[in-house]
């Protein structure tokens, strides 16, 4: 990752922290529940943007290099990466047997 890279993630990381504060008031102040919902939808988009980023840089780095068969590889890695947390897969954690941590994507032996 770039300097200017890591400065953008670590900005955007900041904002997030401020909304979850920001959330943790609302509550405080009874706010209604679709209020707060609101807002924790808003953080979840913000974190998936930001794995996004970091995930994009990850295969600009190890894609890139290396012969075709590791870049396939890599590849599958951070798709699989992505799939065992992504909300709309079901991502429920980084243990393999949780239902709906798994990736559709199939195993290959390299």
């Amino acid at each position: 990752m770039t300097t200017d890279s890591n400065e953008q993630l670590i900005a955007r990381l900041r904002r997030i922290e401020g909304q979850v504060r920001g959330i943790a008031r609302m509550l405080d102040a009874d706010r209604t529940c679709e209020d707060v919902v609101t807002q924790l939808m808003a953080v979840r988009s913000s974190i998936d943007t930001v794995g996004a980023v970091v995930l994009d840089q990850h295969l600009e780095r190890c894609v890139s290099t290396g012969d075709a068969v590791a870049q396939v590889e890599a590849l599958r890695d951070a798709m699989r990466l992505w799939w065992r947390f992504a909300p709309s897969a079901g991502g429920a954690g980084p243990e393999p047997g949780t239902v709906g941590a798994q990736s559709p994507l199939p195993v290959h032996e390299v």
